[in-house]
């Protein structure tokens, strides 16, 4: 899996910490990004698709 590099302001990163480890609904800090991002993206695409911007929309 490829790494990135994102740069945050410490406000948002203490407030991701609050969800990860033993007592968070995350593992750890890439778990909790890979799942924002990709329900994110699902919005994304569920907007584009109301606006006939996908493939395939109707």
């Amino acid at each position: 899996m490829p790494k990135i590099s994102v740069e945050m302001p410490q406000e948002l990163l203490d407030d991701l910490d609050e969800h990860v480890g033993d007592d968070g609904k995350f593992v750890n800090r890439s778990d909790a990004i890979r799942a924002s991002v990709r329900k994110t993206l699902d919005l994304l695409d569920e907007i584009d698709a109301r606006h006939g911007r996908l493939d395939g929309a109707e």
